[in-house]
């Protein structure tokens, strides 16, 4: 336990990505040997993150790319470190890396963005039909001996999901002490979890509609928990996450307007990696968008104006510099 956060996020999660280089020369032409830490396999982030390494072998002949499985923390801890180029993270836990805020014990000023990846990863938590609460405030009022599970630890969805529940007066020592359990597992096992009887909610941070959500709910009676405006509020500013809604019936089991916050899912990079091998990256990405559009359905809906708009992460001084060339940053 006294093992310091960054080794132990290390050990969960892509420790053993080598140590490569940035560029081979000064000239931004120049072949690049990239490594990418982003989700787990066959995941969104996979394929997002495999699509920005074609793009970039697209652009620059000869150079190589490698995608290494990773997670929120874990990956900006890696990219922080210099032990790979890219990662992909949540910015509201990029900001906490930055300001040294759990789960990291200290300072990342080297910390900066590349580009937006997804802005509309909102909180969602499912409950089974005939659970004992309808709303996050219930879970308080009732003193509810819910089972909940959040995500793994060290990721954005599980501390988004302690916030939520903290900011309705349920935080999770206090459901173990109603007599309820919380579980820190992945989605999938999560899905599994409530279909098995195991558990009352299950929380994530994914697009809206999610496939994978409604995929998993055709034979499982479930709704969605709900949240009052100053849950939604609360969380938002521990988070610096922002409110969104998720429109009436955008699930079969969701007849009503669901008011929730999403977070912004990024590309991140160290401050100490060259101008021109950014700049040459976010050229790639931007050429090569209309592909890495059709990587994953939660790029779908994002346009290049929208990509230098990274939640609060200050950008590198390369991608900067190719927004500008491209007309998409004042």
């Amino acid at each position: 336990m006294n093992m310091p956060v960054q080794r132990r996020l290390l050990l969960g999660a892509a420790a053993a990505a080598p140590a490569i280089l940035a560029a081979r020369g000064a000239g931004a032409q120049e072949a690049m040997r990239i490594t990418l830490a982003g989700g787990s396999v066959g995941g969104a982030w996979s394929a997002i993150g495999n699509a920005i390494g074609e793009s970039i072998r697209r652009a620059v002949p000869g150079s190589s790319f490698s995608y290494e499985p990773g997670r929120d923390a874990a990956n900006v801890l890696l990219v922080s470190q210099g032990r790979v180029q890219l990662g992909i993270a949540h910015a509201q836990i990029a900001l906490r890396a930055i300001k040294g805020e759990p789960p990291f014990d200290r300072a990342m000023p080297n910390v900066r963005a590349v580009s937006l990846i997804d802005s509309e990863a909102a909180w969602q938590a499912l409950v089974r039909e005939g659970g004992p609460v309808s709303s996050i405030e219930e879970i308080a009022q009732k003193r509810a001996p819910v089972r909940v599970t959040a995500n793994l630890r060290g990721t954005l969805m599980a501390l988004a999901t302690e916030e939520a529940f903290a900011a309705a007066g349920a935080p999770f020592a206090q459901i173990e002490r109603w007599g309820g359990k919380t579980h820190y597992v992945a989605w999938n096992d999560a899905l599994d979890m409530l279909k098995n009887n195991q558990a009352d909610i299950i929380t994530n941070v994914v697009d809206f509609p999610s496939r994978q959500v409604i995929n998993a709910t055709r034979e499982m009676p479930v709704r969605m928990l709900k949240l009052g405006p100053e849950v939604v509020a609360k969380v938002n500013e521990r988070l610096g996450s922002t409110p969104v809604t998720i429109p009436a019936n955008s699930y079969p089991f969701q007849p009503e307007a669901l008011n929730t916050f999403r977070a912004h899912v990024i590309l991140l990079t160290s401050a100490d990696v060259p101008e021109a091998t950014i700049e040459t990256i976010v050229k790639a990405m931007i050429a090569n968008f209309d592909a890495i559009k059709r990587s994953h359905a939660t790029m779908a809906r994002l346009e290049p104006k929208a990509l230098p708009d990274t939640g609060g992460v200050g950008l590198h001084p390369g991608a900067a510099k190719a927004y500008r060339a491209a007309g998409l940053l004042a």
